[in-house]
């Protein structure tokens, strides 16, 4: 099995630079020749005393140091070439097999186990990295397989989607323009009873499309469309005002706004956004006209919107309530919708790699909206 390959190692800075086996030879080779320089000046020495014309019993006595520092300097070779082999086949091979073995399952090749024999500690070590190896490979197959049924599971919702834009609105449509056809040929001879029944399923059928349509648009964010580029905010609430003429005309009411930054995002779904909480100020509105106001503030690398009005406002233990799908604070028939509005606006924005959240210490009535934005990458 192979996986991509991990990033680099970090480059090791100052005296970490020079390998193990050399610094093994530095050290080596610098107590050897410090020893032979010792035997050398003790050599001058004794060779200084003989000048001297010591006596003979002297004399014996310097020969056998002679001896006996040529001895020590002999016994010191072999110890040191017998250390340096023992290093060599004890040390530094298991290392340098161990550090291979490592950059090959680095490399991405995870199906190879590292392993080395000796010595304890090195053995120790490659135990370990050979269970690090196999958590990363299960937990890469699980990803897999969690990634595979991901892909299934979405085939499926796209499915659904087509299904649900054509198959099961159909029988709706139908419905209601049969419905409507039964009123227009035969309401003189139905009572208010049968029109109050026919009014009742017209206005099922209606709800079932609009809430089909609001699924699917649900469904349809970070799937369908998802291109992100620099998108003006500005822009995207005139888009959406342009979309909300009707209501905002019917009701008098006035939306304002700061000037609005480029971020970066999808700009449909941006504009779905704008859409949804401009529409919600508009509908939950108090009995005067309905006033909005939207500003912008940059925080960080992420640009902080807020959305306000005048209107009946959200009691703050509803805060989170407010964002689930399907989700009521009142009765249909007061304020008409499908309960999605504001689970979709959550999921715009998160999907963008933000928040949004009900301000409950916002000052003066109404409600507040924020939320966040990534900031362009040309904006400063």
């Amino acid at each position: 099995m192979t996986i991509n390959p991990l990033p680099p190692p970090r480059t090791p800075d100052g005296l970490g630079r020079l390998p193990m086996a050399r610094w093994f030879v530095v050290i080596g080779v610098t107590a050897t020749v410090v020893l032979t320089t010792g035997v050398v000046l003790t050599a001058l020495l004794i060779e200084q005393v003989r000048e001297a014309g010591p006596r003979p019993q002297v004399e014996v006595l310097l020969d056998r140091v002679y001896v006996a520092l040529i001895v020590l300097l002999l016994v010191v070779i072999v110890a040191a070439v017998v250390l340096a082999a023992a290093v060599r086949y004890v040390v530094l091979k298991p290392i340098a097999r161990l550090t291979e073995q490592v950059r090959r399952v680095a490399a991405g090749d995870f199906d190879h186990r590292p392993n080395v024999a000796r010595p304890a500690e090195l053995a120790e070590l490659a135990s370990h990295v050979d269970s690090m190896r196999e958590r990363i490979v299960t937990a890469w197959r699980t990803a897999e397989e969690q990634a595979a049924e991901l892909r299934r599971s979405n085939g499926e919702l796209e499915q659904f989607a087509y299904v649900a834009s054509h198959d099961l609105q159909e029988p709706l449509r139908k419905v209601a323009s049969f419905t409507q056809m039964l009123e227009q040929r035969y309401g003189d001879r139905l009572d208010d009873r049968a029109r109050q029944y026919i009014h009742y399923a017209v206005d099922g059928a209606k709800r079932m499309q609009s809430l089909i349509n609001d699924l699917l648009d649900f469904s349809r964010v970070g799937r369908v469309g998802g291109e992100r580029t620099v998108v003006d905010t500005g822009a995207v609430l005139e888009a959406a005002l342009a979309n909300l003429a009707g209501a905002v005309e019917d009701t008098g009411a006035v939306v304002t706004a700061d000037p609005l930054p480029r971020v970066s995002g999808n700009r449909l779904q941006l504009t779905q956004l704008f859409q949804n909480l401009v529409e919600n100020a508009i509908k939950f509105r108090s009995d005067g006209p309905p006033r909005v106001r939207l500003t912008a503030g940059r925080v960080g690398g992420m640009w902080e919107f807020a959305c306000s009005d005048n209107g009946i406002g959200v009691e703050p233990r509803y805060a989170d309530r407010i964002f689930l799908i399907f989700q009521r604070l009142h009765p249909r028939d007061v304020y008409p919708g499908t309960g999605i509005g504001l689970a979709l606006c959550r999921k715009i924005v998160e999907y963008h790699g933000g928040r949004l959240w009900l301000d409950g210490e916002a000052a003066g009535p109404g409600t507040t909206f924020r939320w966040t934005l990534p900031a362009a990458g040309d904006d400063e």
